[in-house]
């Protein structure tokens, strides 16, 4: 459902902060991309849901192509960054209704879903708060119910447990996994080992912009050299980073 083929990003300044990406994310699997900070994880997570264009290369979401059928696919997808900033002084009432209507959901659909979302998150007894007086994990709670309110197949969400409780944090994979096993295809960004390796099915280490290993864990371990996921990644890292 998300296909990159040899993808990068290049700046000004002639560094490719993607370089030469490849890879595909299927129906019913949660694919992760694991990296330190600076790898080039958010920038080709914009390019996948159409916010930035590739200097290089071909990205299809559903069969379409990014470059130009950018309006088509974002029916098809939910896109959850950590730079989202909700209106700090509308409400989660305020805001679902008005991203249902944004999706043009009927009324009857909106008031189901948020329903569902509200409960299943614990949002129903902050429905009428402002945001600005919500706690981080509420905002990110509800930043999810909206970013799904249209029933995407396609799920992106870059680094989705970043500075979340532990309470919140698992409430939040928990929907994940139970989104990778109802058909959707499922694509995360993270910093985190536990979350990388509770959560994906099978995952890509990105250092400098640069894919150096693919696969589920044995098979990185593999690649790698090394008998812990960490170990791995560590391993990787001293191997590919340049100074």
């Amino acid at each position: 459902m998300i296909e990159v083929y040899h993808v990068s990003k290049q700046y000004l300044n002639n560094i490719n902060v993607v370089n030469d990406v490849t890879f595909t994310v299927e129906k019913n699997q949660i694919y992760g991309l694991l990296g330190p900070n600076g790898a080039g994880k958010t920038t080709l997570m914009q390019m996948i849901a159409t916010l930035l264009k590739p200097t290089s290369g071909t990205i299809m979401v559903c069969g379409m192509n990014t470059m130009d059928q950018a309006r088509e696919i974002h029916r098809h997808i939910g896109f959850l960054t950590s730079e989202v900033r909700l209106d700090p002084y509308s409400t989660p009432n305020k805001l679902f209704d008005f991203f249902g209507k944004l999706y043009g959901l009927s009324s009857a659909k909106i008031r189901d879903k948020k329903a569902e979302s509200f409960e299943r998150f614990g949002i129903g007894p902050f429905t009428d708060k402002k945001i600005v007086e919500l706690s981080t994990g509420m905002k990110q709670k509800i930043s999810i119910a909206i970013s799904l309110i249209h029933d995407p197949p396609v799920v992106i969400f870059d680094e989705p447990t970043n500075g979340l409780d532990i309470l919140t944090a698992y409430q939040v994979t928990e929907y994940l996994r139970e989104l990778g096993r109802s058909g959707h295809a499922v694509l995360l960004s993270t910093h985190i080992f536990s979350v990388a390796e509770s959560l994906c099915d099978k995952m890509a280490v990105i250092i400098d912009g640069r894919i150096v290993a693919e696969g589920d864990i044995p098979e990185i371990n593999a690649q790698a050299g090394a008998k812990s996921f960490e170990k791995s990644f560590l391993n990787l890292y001293k191997t590919h980073h340049k100074e």
